[in-house]
């Protein structure tokens, strides 16, 4: 089989087209959210009323799509497709691999989440389900928020993420999102309008999704202030947008450095405090209830996936349709904007692995530990919400994980490990997108030009302001990321879908596959041709 011609070490220019489009269109939108607020916010909402109403079933199709295009290249022959050439080994240690994209994939989520979302739908579980605060509340709670962290998002970053590194290790393309779109549109298709459309697309889905992320870390850190007693009261948004500025001139000096000195340092720093983190809320916690949930949160995840899946407005009404806006279509589109930053920055990362290895370690890693933190620190939040600490009843949610903490010895330092270990999440997430952004500008470079790093970097942060302006600060910042994520992702959405079938398309003419045919052909000749073959004579 013949070895796949790679791009040669040239100097690759930015793409001006791409980057000025993406650039004036983003400051275009700093300026708006700056000086019309209001508007902007007036906007947004009526413009999420109709992305909920007419995609809204789009978006939950599409997620679970994903998942079985996804399962089904692991366990097809495509499987054993190397990312790289056929004798190439994985270029990250395994515990290295798994760090990096756990740590850029949903980390800063997990801290806001962890405890608040499990809580929540305790409390107030989806329409038409169960009661609330109920035996069969804690099943619905668990198996609801596993639904939305597990295999389902980690399988829409592993479409995106195959994609692209089967066409940039494989075929010898350019990193960029449109490049994946080869097989359908031409090898030439990223310097067409086009692909360059995608790349854009890519950017804008990449920069707002990294911005929400920004905004909850924030939010986050600005709980954390106040549960230490470094701030009086809730911070206001001013508050918010300071620490979004201190951190964004951490992780721009963290994006210059490279992936291997920056994202891998920080990544593997983040799993060790975490892991601290979980066994201390695991020891001095409920730990033989937490032990008795882990296989009873499998069970309920796989027992009503069915009916997850298939919630929507139709099945119950106004009511459903907002709580899916709140939750499940705003993960999905959360996710999927993601997918270019994450997809790209895993496809780096995961050169010489086999398509399989890919799509397990990918799906199936992380998800194990997500299971774990819901198992852990959502359960926990339960305990104490029916021993009578009421919980639930915070100002906001990403105050709820401080409020677990203060039940237990250490929670000042544990409170200071929370800050921590979100400030790292949000300068690593951040700092792979600002470098995927800045590939995307510059025509798929593998280490783009610093200026350019540094200057998606900024916009991230200065986006992430404007979406907590948007929100108005406080309980109601959380909406407004919500709703700005949600639109951002609806274009990138229908991408992801042409991707799928660009992908399949591609595999199809792999070399190996081709060899594979060729021999198997070549076997059936020579069966079909000896006088006493059964193949012959049948």
């Amino acid at each position: 089989m013949s070895e796949p011609k790679f791009l040669p070490a040239t100097k690759i220019h930015t793409d001006r087209v791409v980057f000025t489009v993406s650039a004036v269109v983003a400051a275009a939108f700093l300026a708006w959210g700056v000086l019309g607020t209001a508007s902007l916010g007036s906007v947004s909402s009526a413009v999420l009323a109709w992305v909920i109403r007419y995609t809204g079933w789009a978006f939950l199709t599409a997620a679970t799509g994903f998942v079985i295009f996804a399962l089904w290249l692991a366990f097809s022959r495509y499987g054993r497709i190397p990312l790289g050439q056929d004798d190439e080994r994985p270029e990250f240690r395994t515990i290295s691999w798994v760090a990096m994209m756990f740590s850029a994939g949903m980390g800063i989520g997990l801290m806001f989440y962890g405890v608040a979302e499990p809580l929540s739908h305790f409390v107030k579980p989806p329409p038409g389900t169960v009661e609330g605060g109920s035996d069969a509340a804690v099943e619905t709670a668990m198996a609801t928020s596993l639904f939305h962290w597990a295999i389902h998002p980690w399988s829409i970053y592993a479409v995106v993420g195959l994609a692209i590194a089967y066409g940039t290790f494989r075929r010898g393309r350019r990193q960029l999102i449109s490049a994946a779109f080869a097989p359908l549109f031409g090898d030439r298709v990223s310097e067409k309008p086009l692909g360059r459309v995608i790349d854009v697309l890519a950017i804008f889905a990449t920069l707002f999704g990294s911005a929400a992320s920004l905004g909850l870390g924030a939010l986050q850190i600005g709980s954390g202030l106040r549960a230490g007693g470094f701030v009086s009261e809730n911070p206001g948004v001013g508050v918010l947008i300071g620490v979004i500025a201190v951190l964004t001139v951490a992780f721009v000096a963290s994006a210059v450095s490279g992936v291997a000195k920056g994202i891998q340092w920080l990544s593997n720093i983040n799993m060790v405090l975490a892991t601290v983190l979980a066994v201390f809320v695991f020891v001095v916690g409920p730990t033989v209830l937490i032990l008795n949930l882990v296989p009873a949160a499998i069970g309920d995840y796989f027992r009503e996936m069915g009916e997850m899946v298939s919630r929507s407005a139709a099945s119950g009404g106004s009511a459903m349709e907002g709580w899916l806006a709140s939750w499940t279509i705003f993960y999905w589109a959360w996710w999927i904007s993601w997918t270019p930053f994450v997809g790209m920055f895993i496809a780096r990362i995961s050169r010489g692995r086999t398509i399989r290895q890919f799509v397990s370690g990918v799906i199936l890693v992380p998800s194990a530990v997500s299971l774990v933190w819901f198992t852990i620190m959502g359960g926990t939040a339960i305990t104490l919400q029916r021993g009578g600490t009421d919980l639930a009843g915070a100002a906001n949610p990403e105050s709820q994980l401080f409020g677990v903490l203060e039940q237990f010895p250490l929670a000042g330092v544990a409170g200071v490990v929370v800050m921590v270990l979100v400030a790292i999440f949000f300068v690593s997430g951040a700092d792979a997108a600002s470098l995927v952004m800045g590939s995307l500008s510059q025509r798929g470079a593998i280490e783009p030009h610093r200026r350019l790093v540094v200057f998606w970097g900024v916009a991230t942060g200065g986006v992430a302001a404007v979406m907590l302006l948007v929100g108005g600060g406080g309980a109601t910042a959380l909406t407004g990321l919500q709703n700005l994520t949600i639109i951002a992702a609806a274009p990138f959405a229908l991408v992801m879908v042409v991707l799928c079938v660009a992908l399949a398309k591609d595999l199809r003419s792999d070399p190996m596959v081709l060899w594979e045919k060729h021999c198997a052909h070549t076997v059936d000749q020579i069966a079909r041709s000896t006088p006493e073959s059964p193949v012959r004579n049948r």
